[in-house]
């Protein structure tokens, strides 16, 4: 992997930026070596990595995270460990990498100043710990934010459109010195554009929260911002106040919640069982409609034709539909315009059916709020003052 170089090292690089665009394409664009490497023991375990010139003095103590792991060493240095994806060592302001490091771990240098951030889900993250000044540009545009502060700093240009994650401003990410890519799974649909900023000496930060199988592990990935950004207490302050959320629930009667999406080629896609929105389901006493979908599955969607899915959704008490990926659903009538099936629901029939927006997905660090949504939904006979969903009538 690459250390952030020089600005003019980065300037010479984008003007050779069409040539290697070209040498990308005829070599297939593989991962870096640093991508596939394997993120060691977990948070939990006894052993750390080693690291020649540097004293091992802590590892980060993480209660559902299981995708990346935080280990700290003498003089403020950390090593964060990111299952698939590889080991970032951040380097505080001041201070040199130590000799002889592994060309397997990037190089971060603090404090970072100009993030090119592609993982949108993240951004509510980087928000809640006070860290949205280290973001300089944006693979989304300001009206596809679904919170404020993102469209302030968009709108103000303190914070700039670079491109979608999939066509990025190369030229754009020179110029603005971006210390570091950080993406979502999602570039792997798009390999070759990860392989082209890493040859621009831009270091690449693959976010796996979406594969964490709990809302709170996928929460907790506040903790690693707060240790990217030095902002360590505030990231702790917000997630212990969220996790208190979920705390001694009122659980009302069980009730079957199916959560799902309908494709454009009319299939029915489900969350697979072991995600984190189906554990929110569970979470806040409900039982998800499609427990027994997707468990060796390597998707989190699962797709299904409409029989199977009457099957498994005619007898549930509530519907979610997921409109963060499907917007179109915006009334009791566009949903059953779906499918014809749709209007043998149970719920379709009560009337008990919402609408999830965007915001679900994007804002990560409200996980307590989503859960508590659910359980007001699965409690209460008609219910009110929801953040996140959205009754269809």
């Amino acid at each position: 992997m690459h250390e952030t170089g020089k600005n003019t090292a980065k300037r010479a690089a984008a003007l050779l930026l069409s040539l290697l665009m070209a040498a990308a394409m005829l070599t297939g664009c593989g991962g870096t070596s640093g991508s596939s490497e394997s993120s060691g023991t977990g948070s939990g375990g006894s052993s750390h990595p080693n690291i020649a010139g540097l004293t091992y003095e802590s590892t980060m103590k993480l209660d559902y995270a299981k995708q990346f792991s935080v280990y700290r060493y003498k003089g403020g240095y950390s090593l964060i460990v990111i299952k698939q994806e590889g080991k970032f060592l951040l380097v505080p302001k001041g201070k040199s990498k130590p000799k002889g490091l592994s060309s397997k771990i990037t190089v971060l240098r603090q404090p970072l100043k100009n993030v090119y951030l592609a993982a949108t889900a993240a951004m509510s993250l980087i928000c809640d710990v006070n860290g949205e000044d280290a973001v300089r540009m944006s693979s989304i545009r300001a009206s596809e934010w679904s919170f404020e502060t993102p469209k302030k700093l968009m709108d103000s240009r303190k914070i700039l459109f670079a491109g979608k994650y999939s066509q990025p401003d190369y030229e754009l990410l020179v110029k603005e010195d971006c210390d570091l890519a950080l993406e979502s799974t999602m570039i792997y649909h798009t390999p070759e554009v990860k392989n082209m900023i890493e040859k621009l000496h831009i270091p690449v930060l693959v976010d796996r929260s979406s594969y964490e199988d709990t809302p709170m592990g996928r929460m907790e990935w506040i903790k690693l911002y707060g240790v990217l950004l030095n902002r360590e207490s505030e990231a702790d302050k917000f997630f212990n106040a969220q996790e208190a959320k979920t705390k001694n629930l009122k659980k009302g009667t069980s009730k079957t919640v199916a959560f799902f999406y309908i494709s454009t080629d009319g299939k029915a896609v489900v969350r697979r069982a072991d995600d984190y929105v189906p554990a929110m389901i569970k979470m806040a006493g409900g039982r998800y409609a499609y427990e027994s979908v997707g468990k060796a599955s390597t998707s989190i969607s699962v797709p299904m034709n409409m029989e199977k899915f009457y099957d498994l959704t005619k007898d549930a008490d509530i519907v979610v539909y997921n409109g963060s990926i499907d917007s179109s659903v915006t009334s009791l009538a566009s949903l059953e315009s779906k499918d014809p099936v749709i209007r043998k629901l149970k719920a379709v029939k009560n009337g008990n059916c919402w609408v999830a927006g965007s915001s679900m997905y994007q804002r990560p660090d409200q996980a307590g709020d989503i859960i508590v949504d659910f359980n007001t939904l699965i409690r209460e006979k008609n219910p009110t003052g929801l953040r996140f969903m959205t009754k269809l009538k």
